[in-house]
């Protein structure tokens, strides 16, 4: 599974590449402000990307007015157990950091969670990547976790192959199609 995210704004230019990558993406989380997030989903549908691919980022009113069929939440967000009983149908994932976190959004049936950082990224200054051991001990629970955190192409052949995917964003809007559809075919060999 390929996850994308986006930047807190989100530019015409970024809606027409993730309207061209779409083919190869699973989904996006749109993490936009929370004020413009409806706006910017109707220019993301506007533009052409697939609503089934759309994901809601905290966001339950955005989800409900929608009918959007995902919906992403921050580390142990509650509301994301509450929205997975509420429509067991539609997928609901979370960020996570630790082994226990997972295991708790198991325990309440989401789909799958993120899992980082990985590595380095701009996102997250200061703060180190999890261990070798963090990750093992993460990559333990059985349900689909994929890898987030500082994920590109120099180093996409290093996240471990038990991750069920991959979640990024400059990763997503630095490659076009084309070279998208190689490095996921080509299981990350690059």
């Amino acid at each position: 599974m390929w996850v994308a995210i986006t930047k807190f704004k989100l530019t015409q230019a970024a809606i027409k590449h993730y309207v061209e990558i779409s083919p190869v993406i699973d989904c996006l989380i749109v993490r936009t402000d929370l004020a413009t997030q409806a706006t910017d989903v109707e220019r993301l549908l506007d533009a052409g990307f697939p609503k089934a691919k759309i994901t809601a980022h905290s966001n339950i009113k955005l989800f409900e007015n929608f009918d959007l069929k995902r919906i992403h939440f921050k580390e142990m967000d509650q509301r994301a157990f509450d929205v997975k009983r509420k429509y067991p149908d539609v997928c609901v994932s979370m960020s996570t950091h630790h082994q226990d976190t997972i295991q708790s959004a198991k325990n309440h049936h989401l789909d799958f969670v993120l899992f980082g950082h990985l590595f380095r990224t701009r996102s997250k200054p200061g703060i180190p990547p999890r261990t070798p051991s963090e990750i093992s001990d993460a990559l333990q629970v059985d349900m689909p976790i994929i890898a987030l955190g500082g994920i590109h192409r120099d180093n996409l052949t290093q996240v471990p192959k038990a991750f069920n995917g991959i979640a990024a964003i400059s990763f997503f809007l630095q490659h076009d199609l084309q070279t998208l559809h190689a490095l996921k075919e080509g299981e990350y060999n690059v």
